[in-house]
């Protein structure tokens, strides 16, 4: 499970989150949304551990009942943390499947500890192959530098090929819709929720638009506003929010 408890967090001496209760678990699919600047991106920042984030003393984040605010970026993936980035960088230089090898063979060694047998590149790819299909991307990736030269929608195809290869327990996909053809976002979105039914990840979607969540079917949706969770509702909260926008809800 992951709780989010009375969360309140400082940008730039700016308070942004002003008390955030959530509790997400495993299986189960949340939408965030809300208007410009109200703290969604800020609220995913936090649960990676942004350096630059400063979070009350009185707030805590659990995952399974660890503190993820003792844990370092990287330790919180480890725990089962995955963030699918708004705006995924290109990162020239390295090789798009030796970065998902890396990350795998690093994830499972210690997820499964010393008796986990890395990966070789030749069976690796093999997996990395089955797992493309799902999201229709050409094998071809696999040779490119990590999204250099990607396409917007390959870029967030990209995110959800790792999301499948790493196995988290609780995904964020922050905005994962912005930048989608309506092709990408049906195949992006229900490679998501593949995911999640096939290996009970809980996934808190980030988004202010309503198409995403047609093909997620989240069972719970949140209104952030001004750093409040202001409404929560099921699914038809987020018809009602793409109806009237936020000002009326």
């Amino acid at each position: 499970m992951l709780e989010i408890k009375d969360l309140k967090v400082k940008r730039d001496n700016k308070e942004i989150l002003k008390g955030v209760d959530l509790v997400i678990k495993q299986g189960e699919i949340h939408a965030l949304m809300g208007p410009n600047g109200s703290g969604k991106s800020t609220l995913a920042a936090t649960l990676m551990g942004h350096p630059d984030i400063e979070v009350s003393k009185d707030s805590e984040i659990l995952i399974d009942g660890k503190n993820l605010s003792e844990m370092t970026p990287d330790q919180r993936a480890m725990a089962g943390l995955f963030l699918a980035f708004q705006y995924p960088i290109e990162i020239p230089g390295v090789p798009f499947l030796e970065f998902l090898r890396v990350s795998y063979n690093s994830i499972m060694k210690d997820r499964i500890g010393e008796s986990f047998r890395p990966l070789s590149p030749y069976k690796f790819k093999q997996l990395a192959s089955e797992k493309m299909k799902i999201l229709k991307m050409d094998e071809s990736f696999l040779e490119r530098n990590l999204n250099e030269g990607f396409s917007g929608g390959e870029k967030k195809k990209a995110e959800i090929l790792q999301m499948s290869i790493l196995e988290p327990k609780y995904a964020i996909l922050d905005e994962t819709d912005s930048g989608l053809d309506v092709s990408a976002l049906k195949i992006v979105a229900k490679g998501a929720k593949k995911l999640s039914e096939e290996f009970n990840i809980g996934i808190l979607v980030i988004t202010h638009y309503k198409r995403i969540l047609e093909y997620l079917k989240p069972s719970y949706v949140h209104l952030l506003i001004n750093g409040v969770i202001q409404k929560s509702g099921g699914y038809d909260l987020a018809e009602s929010l793409d109806q009237e926008g936020y000002e009326d809800a």
